[in-house]
């Protein structure tokens, strides 16, 4: 009898427990789909699409219109821009990698010269030259929607993006003479404010700090301090007394030294925000008549990779035959690895997930880092 009640108890449990689970499920299932509509862009960096890798790509790119002037870089691992002319008119394309689809998002009827991705990659600067002596910078968005235009008198032009404000951007203007002039472009407001920096060529270390080489402008030379300016202050402050060129990834600092004693090996260190060194390395030096080579490089901060072109000897650069060495350095256990060698110095872009480069002068070829192959985006 207590063996019956048991088992009549045990199955009403085993349907009300089975009621519960399918319950609990459905409630589920209905929670998990706004968060994926709400959010998809956090989806997507968590979940990869697994066919990222260059093997899948539909390549060769066919240019439908015009001839292949150059890639400005990447939008996301699986997406590219690039330029095409045709006659004095440029155009801007969006090519899906594992689509094999292009699309037209902007039209100069001028010469482009450059574009620029954002940090986010988001937006996209163009710079068009309607002639020698003018310069028109545009911002859009990724579908094309134009944010600002502006013209610039001027023979050259260069583009600092704000990493942590992407509404500014430092706008160095070079006359024939090559005097310059330095403005914050802000492309919400439409306004370009004239800033009294003492060189042209300033980089972003945080919200309110620039660094830059204070080359001496009477008696150029072969190696400059390194400055850290405040902007709220106006203040300068020497980090480095003898750098021969620097960059910002971010807020990590990259210096290159030469021991002016020894120049046959330069020193790359990375410092973090406090300026504080990280990881550093040396590789073969090649001088020039009155400057240093500085072999093509990128780092990518998501893998704590720096990428770099080393040539396998020091020596002169007007001399030196021997191809370049790309090494891969892991910031993270000072790690490296060979990835192709006796190749030509030439432009790298690493891809946001950094498991891929874009290579070449204008970065025609792709590096699948895995595989160490080269693919050639447009053909051979």
């Amino acid at each position: 009898m207590l063996l019956n009640h048991w088992r009549d108890f045990s199955k009403e449990y085993t349907l009300i427990l089975l009621v519960m689970v399918i319950t609990l499920l459905l409630g589920a299932c209905k929670n998990q789909n706004p968060s994926k509509l709400a959010n998809p862009a956090e989806n997507e960096i968590n979940n990869p699409p697994a066919e990222a890798s260059v093997g899948q790509w539909k390549l060769p790119i066919s240019i439908q219109e015009g001839e292949f002037y150059k890639v400005i870089g990447w939008t996301s691992d699986t997406e590219v821009v690039y330029i095409t002319n045709q006659g004095q008119t440029s155009s801007i394309y969006r090519y899906n990698l594992l689509s094999g689809t292009s699309e037209l998002i902007y039209r100069s009827e001028s010469p482009v010269v450059t574009g620029l991705i954002s940090p986010s990659k988001q937006f996209i600067l163009i710079h068009s030259s309607p002639s020698t002596y003018e310069g028109v910078v545009t911002i859009i968005d990724l579908k094309g929607n134009q944010k600002l235009t502006q013209s610039i008198p001027s023979h050259e032009l260069s583009f600092e993006w704000n990493p942590y404000n992407e509404a500014e951007i430092l706008v160095s203007k070079f006359n024939e003479d090559w005097t310059y002039q330095t403005f914050l472009l802000n492309v919400k407001q439409g306004t370009m404010q004239e800033l009294l920096l003492p060189q042209p060529f300033i980089k972003w270390q945080d919200e309110g700090r620039m660094v830059y080489l204070d080359w001496d402008k009477e008696e150029p030379g072969l190696f400059a301090p390194l400055i850290v300016r405040s902007l709220a202050e106006g203040s300068d402050k020497t980090l480095f007394e003898a750098v021969i060129h620097y960059n910002m990834f971010g807020n990590r600092l990259l210096t290159i030294t030469v021991d002016g004693k020894d120049p046959s090996e330069s020193t790359y260190s990375l410092y973090n925000e406090q300026f504080q060194e990280i990881f550093s390395f040396s590789i073969p030096q090649l001088s020039m008549y009155s400057d240093w080579l500085i072999p093509y490089y990128d780092y990518n901060g998501n893998k704590k990779q720096f990428m770099t072109l080393q040539p396998v000897t020091s020596g002169e650069a007007d001399f030196y035959t021997d191809g370049f060495d790309m090494v891969s350095y892991d910031v993270k256990n000072g790690n490296h690895q060979l990835i192709l060698s006796g190749i030509e110095n030439e432009p790298i872009l690493f891809s946001p997930s950094g498991d891929m480069l874009l290579y070449g002068h204008q970065l025609e070829k792709a590096i699948d880092l895995k595989e160490k192959k080269v693919y050639h985006l447009f053909g051979e």
